[in-house]
């Protein structure tokens, strides 16, 4: 073939483009898969609302790694809760199974009903620092009623927030605590 008088390169000569990316694809990738994930469950969710007849609104946003569901606004949404978040947490498993099934992926999914998760967190945290407070003045370890995982990371991370304590579990499910240590 010829040279191409432009480049002085024939025609069979191989090119390759060198392209630089300023963001992270992953990042982009992995957000855009929280915000579906996120809509899937909100979608499964607003059948849920109709077919059980409660009346909600659905919040959608994604805060870390994680996509994060509200529902608020209804009267009788406290019933979707139930005992200690109990009925909670199976519609937030059931949520997380309907988006695995949509997308193949396991989900990381955080549901929340009528702020009481928001509530516990931060009931949670202000048991946390207490405790680390009070074990800093005393010097005595301090184990923390038993607690979900949910909660037992609330309490660990509000824990670690103070100097001079720090904070472990022990026990096994369903009797698994939090133990306060002074350092």
């Amino acid at each position: 073939m010829a040279n191409d008088p432009a480049t002085g390169r024939d025609g069979d000569d191989e090119v390759v483009a060198d392209v630089t990316v300023d963001a992270p694809v992953d990042e982009l990738d992995e957000e855009d898969a929280l915000v579906e994930e996120g809509e899937i469950a909100g979608d499964y969710l607003e059948q849920l609302l109709d077919v059980l007849d409660f009346d909600g609104d659905i919040d959608l946003d994604v805060e870390g790694d994680r996509a994060v569901v509200s529902i608020d606004g209804g009267d009788d949404l406290s019933k979707l809760v139930g005992r200690k978040g109990e009925v909670l947490d199976a519609l937030q498993e059931l949520t997380r199974l309907a988006v695995q099934q949509a997308t193949g992926e396991r989900s990381r999914l955080m549901l929340d009903i009528a702020g009481w998760r928001a509530g516990r967190r931060a009931e949670l945290t202000d048991l946390g620092l207490a405790a680390a407070k009070r074990v800093l003045e005393s010097g005595e370890r301090e184990a923390l009623s038993p607690m979900t995982p949910f909660e037992r990371k609330i309490v660990h991370d509000a824990v670690a927030s103070v100097d001079g304590v720090s904070s472990e579990s022990e026990g096994a499910e369903p009797s698994r605590r939090v133990v306060v240590i002074k350092d």
